[in-house]
């Protein structure tokens, strides 16, 4: 079956379940029949700009946040808020650390906000590495990441 329909499939699937693994939701796929490897999956996400949040049980599901064209979403601020635990600056480094589990979350909402100053993000487990062109800037940003969390 072609991408488009795969797609909105896993978008129905994780509308209906709590998905927390890409396995779990190639094995929903395939109940679904799409013959579909872990490696599609990963595009799939990727490509769907799928989210792992946390669920209703405390784990963590896969979840579709809409963008509201080129502003960030109300939920994508939202997810930012509630997963920073500290927001702090090294000369041109934003350091930012996550609950764990939403380092990648909070570095796709950073990316989402196309800042001019930011050059690069990493996003690990727990930390998201903001490198910024200047020192000045980033103390700004800083300041600007901490409102989002308020």
């Amino acid at each position: 079956m072609h991408r488009n329909s795969r797609q909105a499939a896993i978008l129905e699937i994780i509308a209906e379940k709590d998905i927390e693994t890409q396995e779990e939701l190639c094995a929903e796929l395939v109940k679904k029949n799409f013959n579909v490897t872990q490696a599609t999956i990963s595009r799939d996400i990727k490509d769907l700009k799928l989210y792992k949040v946390t669920g209703t049980t405390r784990k963590y599901k896969y979840a579709f946040i809409e963008s509201e064209g080129d502003a960030v979403s109300t939920k994508m601020r939202n997810l930012f808020r509630e997963c920073v635990q500290s927001v702090n600056c090294a000369n041109n480094l934003i350091l930012i650390k996550t609950l764990r589990g939403n380092g990648s979350t909070a570095g796709t909402f950073i990316d989402s906000l196309a800042l001019k100053e930011v050059i690069g993000t990493v996003a690990g487990d727990d930390t998201v590495l903001v490198v910024i062109d200047n020192s000045e800037n980033a103390a700004n940003l800083v300041n600007k990441f901490r409102e989002y969390i308020r």
